[in-house]
């Protein structure tokens, strides 16, 4: 490119190149400063509107769960439990019977929780974004107005946003955006994740994309995180021209993984049910390297029973039947809550009871899920694996490892909190297996909240530090002969999936669409290069000179 082009510079998400015009999410209602004031006689009518409004948000959401599959199905549903959410509807009902109508109270209680949960910080911090936008919805809904959202353009376009509601990623439609871009957001927010899962380029904490008018012609480059305004048309044509021949070699890629002298490492999806377990045996996913279990959890009054529990995690073994499948028990607590688990009032909830901790709040859920998930495996002759989230010391891990051999299962635990990084080999004492998720590592060895864009360079899993943590666990696998995977989304990346297999780790999970990017990428390279470029990464100051350090080696 020409050195006078103007171009930005953001995090990069997903790679791929995308070339087009600038669309923007259509314009939110407009918020009222202040409500009207709604006669006494009027306030039950008026609450019943409110409730209406969000009944019809809620069943227009969980519709858009049922058709969408994966982390998109997961935030989608996680969206339509915020609308239900007890204490902010009632907290709306509360100021409507004080007298304001069903928009200002829709206002007030938004403002009400929106300061809570920012307050609180964390993950809890990040559902801010869903808070707001299913105030926006609730308001469009009693105006009468069009659903908020983005309206799918009639060219291939590149969309831009200060920042997206989750349930307006999980909607795109990966012909009509041909890239993504946002100024807040960091590379594991929801927003990523999806994007991710729907193999839409993306970029994210891009400084001075706001100013970039709708219409203007942009190059997004998922892979640096480059933004090229105005690009040359030839040049950019070239650009997407390389990236189209790419993506077909990566389409091309039939398994299984490996480098590409043999060395075996496994690539494997992430799904959250049933349907998305079939889609992934479209691909050539090995097996399932993270089953998320807490979609049946969350839009439940009740906790749901063994039978039924069995009957969901069946569908996915069946899918899978004779491969390999690691299941994680409930990951539940901080930004999503159980509303059957009595969830204490924490001041930081994403440092409080979520993961196995919930064991505590709410005895009995761990040992009815392993018996479901026994009963399944039975079933259906399946030999899942199974782990459990946030897992933090020795003790836990063979608390855990004793309740799941006692059904005849295989035991293994989530690498997400340092210390449990730092301990790695003597959890492997009692556990077969570890699987590193990156994503809330980053965020708790950086302490920096993966949704503030400020930060984003924090909880990029580059970071050096974070990475050092993952080479010490896959080196304590290694040492106990067993195997040390890698599900968060750090295995979705090509270029890193390569530095991870260099440090020793054995298996690399991640969405459905990203299996032959990373499986094609890494039959490419062979294993002591992969070593090389560990070597090299782990020996850098930050996340820019790390991945720099890797591409010279692997490319």
């Amino acid at each position: 490119m020409e050195q006078s082009v103007s171009a930005l510079h953001g995090t990069p998400v997903v790679p791929g190149i995308g070339y087009g015009p600038v669309v923007r999410p259509v314009a939110r209602p407009v918020v009222p400063a202040q409500g009207t004031s709604v006669p006494d006689t009027a306030r039950e009518a008026e609450v019943g509107r409110f409730e209406e409004a969000a009944r019809v948000v809620t069943e227009r959401l969980r519709a858009r769960a049922s058709r969408a599959s994966g982390a998109a199905a997961e935030v989608l549903q996680a969206t339509a439990v915020l609308v239900e959410d007890r204490a902010w509807r009632g907290a709306a009902a509360t100021k409507i019977r004080s007298g304001a109508d069903a928009v200002g109270a829709t206002v007030g209680a938004t403002e009400q929780f929106a300061a809570l949960f920012e307050k609180m910080g964390g993950l809890q911090a990040e559902r801010v974004t869903d808070l707001l936008d299913i105030r926006d919805r609730v308001i469009a809904e009693l105006q009468g107005a069009p659903e908020p959202g983005l309206e799918m353009p009639d060219e291939p376009s590149v969309l831009l946003a200060t920042d997206l509601a989750p349930a307006d990623t999980a909607g795109l439609d990966p012909s009509a955006i041909v890239a993504l871009a946002t100024s807040l957001g960091g590379p594991t927010s929801h927003t990523a994740i999806i994007a991710r899962q729907l193999g839409i380029p993306c970029v994210v904490a891009v400084a001075g994309l706001d100013d970039v008018p709708v219409g203007t012609t942009v190059l997004v480059d998922g892979a640096t995180g480059r933004i090229v305004l105005s690009p040359d048309g030839a040049e950019a044509a070239a650009e997407v021209e390389r990236d189209r021949i790419e993506r077909e070699r990566v389409a091309g890629w039939s398994g299984p993984g490996a480098t590409a002298d043999g060395h075996p490492v496994e690539i494997l999806a992430n799904v959250q049910d049933g349907s998305g377990a079939r889609a992934a045996r479209h691909t050539p996913a090995q097996g399932i390297g993270l089953f998320r279990t807490e979609l049946c959890f969350l839009d439940r009054d009740a906790e749901p029973t063994v039978v039924e529990q069995s009957d969901i995690y069946a569908e996915v073994f069946e899918a899978f039947e004779g491969r390999k499948v690691v299941l994680r028990t409930l990951d539940a607590g901080s930004d999503k809550p159980l509303r059957f688990a009595n969830h204490p009032d924490e001041h930081n909830p994403a440092l409080g009871v979520r993961g196995i901790r919930i064991t505590t709040s709410a005895p009995g859920v761990l040992d009815r899920q392993l018996d479901a998930v026994a009963e399944a495996a039975s079933r259906t002759g399946a030999r899942p694996w199974v782990m459990a989230p946030m897992v933090a010391t020795v003790s836990e891990a063979a608390d855990f490892a004793a309740r799941v051999r006692e059904r005849g299962l295989s035991p293994g635990v989530m690498i997400e909190v340092p210390s449990a990084a730092l301990l790695a080999d003597r959890l492997l004492e009692h556990l077969d297996f570890l699987s590193i998720g990156t994503n809330d590592l980053a965020q708790y060895t950086m302490a920096a909240d993966r949704m503030s864009p400020q930060l984003a360079a924090l909880t990029d899993p580059w970071q050096p530090a974070v990475l050092a943590l993952v080479a010490r666990a896959a080196q304590a696998g290694t040492a106990a002969g067993k195997p040390v995977g890698v599900c968060g989304e750090a295995a979705a990346d090509p270029l890193l999936a390569c530095v991870l297999a260099g440090m020793g780790v054995t298996s690399l999970s991640c969405a459905a669409s990203a299996v032959t990017g990373v499986g094609a990428r890494l039959s490419s390279v062979p294993m002591d290069r992969c070593r090389e470029a560990a070597e090299v990464v782990l020996a850098t100051d930050d996340p820019v000179a790390a991945r720099a350090a890797a591409a010279k080696l692997l490319d």
